[in-house]
């Protein structure tokens, strides 16, 4: 049997790897665009923040590693164009132009998602980038490298936009931040929001709500960046404007999609053709609380979406159970993480969902350090279950969001969690950790 991956990062190669060790004698061919795989993509924005660090350093493992040690058929610079189902074959162009064609059995879709630019004049010019791709990092980070760069306007506040705000703030640059909508992370209360603000204006930099652009222009010195709103110059301009779901040749495929266009999946990752598979970021799956399916890209479920395809295709039965969202990144000295339904979610969701925000110490009182956890947590008025969390401060978020993710796993109330029995000592948390104090707080809106 012949298994074909369209993709080779976190999905496919996880994908590749788990297949082979089950069958060594299967055999594996991955077809990857790029002349790159299996890297870490979340560590671009803490890389290009150290001008003294290689790019390549992201990479977990390289391609003659998979060849060699794991004899996975990778052929870097291959481009899949189409597939026709009927005939069980795939087409495309390698990176030379050649046109190639490879016939498969069991098909694996895993080619991530794309970060588009806006369609404006001026998206194509010098200095103007995306991060995405590992060459993408290293086209940012060899422009900052030939270019006095002191400007830099990113658009769009998201996850990526405010980790690479932190980084060029640590390369000692002026940045600022604009979006076409109001707000900063709109799915956690406007006070806990306002936190995240005033650490960016703190330290220098400059958000723009309400200003959409309409053009990028070159001119001496730098870039003139055109809003509605006014304009802006810089010498540099990324677009962090959200990913999408690469699912186009799915598409054209007539495979089925699901939410955000992202290649629907049931919980053993198949598509609506069963010899054809998909994971990572292009396919959906199933939200642990609402049941429904969603579009929510994380890293660990492309790596368990992987594992779980390259069961699957060896003869095994493997079914995911589904995710909960959870997700934590670093803005300057803060931590912010949420998992589960935000109040409006859980409300569009049919659920009679009230939140409770709350302020607590990170220790217990007399402890030195201590830092203030700002929490959000979010429950159903009719069964009391908990349906999820957000949380900022400066310690003690990261790991305290996993307790929440795995609440919402096991499908607990307020009141159970509330009765969880948490570690307690000075240097860590208060004998009441925050997330009982909320807990707490919450069972009272109840």
């Amino acid at each position: 049997m012949t298994f074909v991956i369209i993709g080779g990062d976190a999905a496919g190669m996880s994908a590749a790897s788990r297949a082979k060790r089950n069958d060594p004698d299967l055999n594996v061919i991955v077809l990857e665009a790029t002349p790159d795989v299996s890297y870490s993509a979340c560590g671009m924005p803490y890389n290009i923040a150290d001008p003294t660090r290689a790019m390549d350093d992201l990479v977990v493992r390289p391609a003659q590693v998979f060849r060699e040690e794991q004899k996975i058929d990778l052929r870097l610079g291959h481009r899949v164009e189409r597939i026709d189902r009927g005939l069980n074959r795939v087409w495309g162009r390698r990176s030379d132009g050649e046109e190639f064609e490879v016939a498969y059995r069991k098909l694996l879709i895993a080619t991530g998602a794309i970060a588009p630019k806006l369609y404006i004049p001026g998206k194509d010019l010098p200095g103007v980038y995306v991060i995405k791709s590992l060459q993408d990092g290293r086209e940012i980070k060899g422009y900052l490298a030939d270019h006095a760069v002191r400007r830099v306007l990113i658009v769009g506040m998201g996850y990526i936009g405010l980790e690479m705000a932190e980084a060029f703030h640590a390369r000692g640059m002026q940045v600022q931040m604009a979006k076409p909508r109001p707000g900063l992370l709109p799915w956690m209360p406007e006070e806990m929001s306002q936190v995240v603000k005033d650490e960016l204006t703190s330290k220098g930099i400059s958000l723009h709500f309400g200003a959409r652009l309409t053009a990028i222009e070159q001119m001496d010195g730098g870039l003139r960046v055109v809003t509605d709103k006014g304009e802006l110059l810089v010498d540099m301009v990324l677009m962090g404007v959200g990913i999408e779901p690469n699912s186009g040749i799915a598409s054209e495929a007539g495979l089925e999609l699901g939410p955000s266009r992202a290649i629907a999946v049931d919980r053993t990752m198949r598509t609506s053709d069963p010899e054809i598979f998909a994971a990572g970021d292009c396919a959906d799956a199933f939200h642990v609380v609402t049941g429904k399916r969603v579009w929510i890209p994380l890293g660990l479920r492309a790596n368990r979406g992987g594992w779980a395809v390259g069961d699957n295709v060896t003869g095994l039965h493997v079914e995911l159970p589904g995710i909960v969202g959870s997700a934590v990144f670093k803005v300057l000295d803060l931590e912010v993480a949420r998992t589960g339904l935000s109040l409006k979610e859980a409300q569009e969701a049919g659920f009679d969902a009230v939140e409770k925000y709350t302020k607590s110490a990170s220790r217990a009182h007399p402890h030195p350090g201590s830092q203030i956890v700002h929490m959000n947590l979010v429950g159903d008025k009719k069964t009391g279950r908990l349906l999820g969390a957000s949380m900022v401060g400066k310690e003690g978020v990261a790991h305290r969001i996993d307790s929440v993710a795995v609440a919402l796993h096991a499908g607990m109330t307020v009141e159970q969690f509330f009765q969880c029995d948490f570690a307690y000592a000075p240097p860590f948390t208060p004998v009441w950790d925050p997330l009982l104090t909320a807990a707490n707080q919450l069972l009272k809106q109840l």
